[in-house]
């Protein structure tokens, strides 16, 4: 074990209390809260109306809809204690990065069943490695070929789901 100086810990704890971005406010943070509990909300329907089956024959919404109740409750909780949290922070450039990741997520969606999960699962790898996550123009082709390629060994050819594809 290494015996640090108190000095330094407080610090350490004074340079990460500067750099952290300003509190949002709880208006933020109950906002944040019922978008997460408007999102839970939508997914018990539709996985609701999937199909949830029985627990000794589940359904396909079955999982979807008890991942969906704990969203719900877990944001509930949130609407609730969310005026008295300091968790939230206000908006920022870092905050767009984000909104990337969301938008091409919702883009892999919609290019799914179009065109097959191989390229759109491709492009979604490579741009959250080589623009969210700052990497080589090297390794984020090569850990996306990797990475797609994995998923199809796994899914198409061993577990054989019936995966919207090219090949």
């Amino acid at each position: 074990m290494s015996m640090t100086d108190p000095v330094e810990e407080q610090v350490e704890e004074e340079v990460a209390e500067e750099t952290r971005p300003p509190h949002a406010g709880p208006l933020s943070q109950v906002a944040a809260a019922l978008v997460a509990l408007a999102v839970g909300v939508a997914g018990a329907i539709g996985s609701f109306a999937l199909g949830l089956g029985r627990l000794t024959q589940p359904g396909p919404g079955l999982w979807p809809f008890a991942i969906s109740v704990v969203i719900v409750v877990l944001s509930a909780t949130l609407v609730v204690t969310g005026r008295r949290l300091e968790d939230t922070e206000r908006f920022s450039k870092a905050s767009l990065l984000t909104a990337v990741g969301l938008v091409t997520l919702v883009l892999l969606a919609v290019l799914l069943p179009l065109i097959g999960f191989e390229i759109p699962s491709l492009l979604l790898v490579f741009v959250w490695l080589r623009w969210l996550g700052k990497e080589s123009w090297r390794s984020s082709i090569v850990v996306s070929v990797l990475t797609v390629a994995a998923f199809y060994l796994l899914f198409v050819v061993l577990l054989q789901v019936p995966l919207p594809r090219l090949i």
